[in-house]
């Protein structure tokens, strides 16, 4: 019990193109440049001697450890999600991969894009199809009042835009 264990996978499998040409790029990245950099450096640290003292070896060991789990995991995580690149059937309805604008009731307009766990930046507004705001508005379409629970309650949204296109940048 006292081991450490990795986060459980999230529970979705849906991911967007760009999300899954993400996780290669970072896989490649790793596997490819990181890792044997970093096997290289605890090379030359092995040949200077004592290893329980020499601080390069001991943190490229640990350094190789988290880039071996992190391997692991997007191999795995690759292998098993389901890449959703079609608009569905009812575009005017919100599912997985669409952008979304809300207003809450003081007038504030958010915009939100659902996506897969692995994607999330809630900075740029993507938000996990896991979430609580993404389950609330799955099906929902523009017009609708959309009701959110939060820590401090519920907080009311009306649906103002749907579209499965990115929004023109209003900055």
């Amino acid at each position: 019990m006292g081991r450490n264990r990795l986060p459980m996978a999230p529970s979705s499998r849906y991911i967007t193109p760009d999300g899954a040409e993400r996780l290669r790029v970072e896989l490649d990245q790793l596997w490819r440049v990181e890792r044997p950099k970093v096997t290289q450096a605890v090379s030359e640290a092995a040949a200077m001697g004592d290893r329980s003292e020499n601080a390069d070896y001991i943190y490229g060991k640990k350094r190789l450890r988290e880039i071996d789990r992190r391997v692991r995991y997007l191999q795995k995580r690759l292998s098993g999600i389901t890449i959703v690149d079609r608009i569905p059937d009812d575009p005017t309805r919100i599912f997985f991969g669409a952008w979304i604008r809300l207003e809450n009731d003081n007038g504030d307009v958010f915009t939100y894009r659902i996506v897969g766990a692995d994607e999330i930046d809630p900075k740029q507004g993507l938000i996990s199809i896991d979430s609580p705001v993404a389950r609330a508005l799955l099906k929902k379409a523009a017009g609708d009042e959309v009701t959110v629970s939060v820590p401090t309650g519920a907080v009311l949204y009306d649906v103002v835009e749907v579209r499965y296109t990115p929004f023109p940048n209003a900055d």
